[in-house]
């Protein structure tokens, strides 16, 4: 029944009024990402202190970069540095586990919506093949096709006469799964897969459970879910959400995945043990509430999970300037992994926002603002030498460097980005891109010296890691005494130890 709030307000009206009002003001979430409009109908550049505070995450400090350092013995990426990724939630926790206990898993994911990426889609995954080596660690990647193919459906009508259907986002998450291996991902520790190949068995199990767990109001208040919305898309969050979940891949840990009628008893004890290993997401802050959800619910599952610790970052600003991000589908917001070096030269020269000054004498005299140049914004993500960069800001600041040489710079940069991207693409076959597609055990080795080392494993089927977790009822104890099993396993070992180190007595 339709109510109104606004005395002489008829609930259409009022409703109006509100969509006004709500375009006017910053808009971040899964679906949307705008800057706020001012009265004049300028765009603002993105707040993200606000973001901060709205979704309640926690800033990217000094402080975590220096414990990152500590536990990894190497430098901070780029994007870490410069507080490009600049938020997190628990990325301290997962430092911790990772130094006692020597593993987590990473996951992120790429939502298919056109045949080609572009620079902005590369960023996460940038950082999160270097958090891969860095740490040794298992990768899941999620291309999300069945999530696009329900949006696309939900936004635009009209779609069925046009002969859009769930294949044509499969072939888009094809060619965007060999952009992604393109980066260079270690193919013996890196799982990609997509929604329309692979759910099934313990992944599905565990989306079902999920899904029992989130209300309609709920999912509504996370991602601005109306009643003209399909079901599809209302249900999907649950798939992205337990995808996050390493007991959704028993396969990668070397446990069977079963997807038939036989499901032995030790397989939910196996479940249980895949369940106790924490997860680290690399995603871009408007994914954030997919996990907010997810971690009020992480420890309410059957079998609870570790919440799940993210590491956020910001957008790669549009070429039109701030207040929004690169889109595919406004080819002139973006620089795509399939644009040409000429492409790249005259997008960059005619629409990336400048922030140099009207005239050339007011420039010399006053300086330019690279907070707000896109071009040097591009090359604060892209050029790896810190103090070229700072030198750049420097010289632009002062005047002495001009908006069309920071343009060149910036060209020149992502040509070179662009065709070795391209040139690795070549290789990817589909051959290449199965052979990652396929389940199967990963080979990683984690933290080769944890400070709180398990016991022996007991020799069973399937162990949860090459280096760490080890098939049981949790990966790690506290006390550093181990499980049950694993305590009976030590003293066994040590019983055949005893009496190999006896037999060169016996024989003499």
């Amino acid at each position: 029944m339709a109510t109104t709030d606004a005395v002489g307000a008829p609930p259409a009206v009022k409703s109006d009024l509100e969509d006004k009002k709500a375009s006017a003001q910053q808009q971040i979430d899964p679906y949307n990402v705008a800057g706020e409009v001012d009265e004049q109908g300028n765009i603002k550049a993105i707040d993200y202190d606000r973001l901060i505070q709205e979704f309640g995450v926690q800033p990217l400090t000094e402080e975590h970069l220096r414990r990152f350092e500590t536990v990894t013995g190497k430098k901070a990426h780029r994007l870490m540095r410069r507080k490009l990724f600049f938020s997190h939630r628990d990325f301290d926790k997962i430092l911790d586990a990772y130094e006692q206990h020597g593993t987590f898993m990473l996951y992120t994911g790429r939502g298919p919506s056109s045949g080609s990426m572009h620079l902005g889609h590369t960023v996460p995954f940038l950082f999160t093949k270097e958090l891969q080596e860095m740490f040794d660690v298992p990768l899941v990647i999620m291309m999300t096709d069945d999530e696009k193919y329900l949006y696309t459906r939900n936004k635009t009508e009209g779609h069925q006469k046009a002969g859009v259907a769930p294949e044509d986002f499969l072939d888009f998450a094809h060619e965007n799964v060999k952009d992604i291996l393109a980066l260079g991902f270690d193919p013996m520790k890196t799982f990609i897969y997509t929604d329309y190949e692979y759910l099934g068995g313990h992944f599905y199990r565990n989306a079902s459970e999920f899904e029992s767990l989130v209300t309609f109001n709920q999912a509504a208040g996370a991602f601005g879910f109306g009643n003209s919305t399909n079901i599809g898309l209302i249900a999907y969050g649950a798939k992205q959400c337990v995808a996050a979940f390493p007991s959704s891949y028993p396969d990668l840990f070397g446990l069977k995945d079963y997807r038939g009628p036989d499901y032995p008893p030790e397989a939910k004890r196996r479940h249980k043990t895949l369940a106790s290993i924490p997860t680290l997401i690399p995603c871009a802050i408007d994914q954030e509430p997919y996990f907010r959800i997810l971690r009020d619910r992480c420890e309410r599952m059957t079998d609870p999970h570790p919440k799940t610790s993210l590491i956020l970052s910001k957008f790669l600003t549009a070429l039109q300037g701030p207040g929004g991000k690169m889109s595919a589908s406004d080819p002139n917001s973006a620089i795509f992994m399939s644009d040409t070096s000429s492409q790249i030269k005259n997008k960059i020269n005619k629409h990336a926002f400048s922030g140099g000054r009207e005239s050339l004498e007011e420039h010399r005299k006053l300086g330019g603002n690279p907070d707000v140049d896109v071009a040097f914004t591009y090359l604060s993500y892209f050029l790896e030498d810190d103090e070229e960069l700072e030198d750049l800001a420097k010289r632009y600041r002062s005047g002495e460097l001009l908006t069309g040489e920071m343009k060149q710079r910036c060209i020149a940069e992502l040509q070179k980005f662009v065709t070795d991207f391209q040139e690795r693409r070549k290789k990817v076959t589909d051959e290449v891109m199965r052979e990652y597609m396929r389940p199967r055990k990963l080979e990683f080795g984690g933290n080769p010296s944890p400070t709180k080392p398990k016991a022996a494993a007991n020799g069973d089927e399937g162990t949860a890691s090459s280096g760490g977790a080890a098939d049981g009822e949790k990966t790690a104890r506290e006390d550093g005494r181990g499980t049950k099993g694993e305590r009976k396993a030590a003293k066994l070992a040590e019983k055949k130890a005893q009496k190999l180190a006896q037999r060169p007595k016996d024989a003499e």
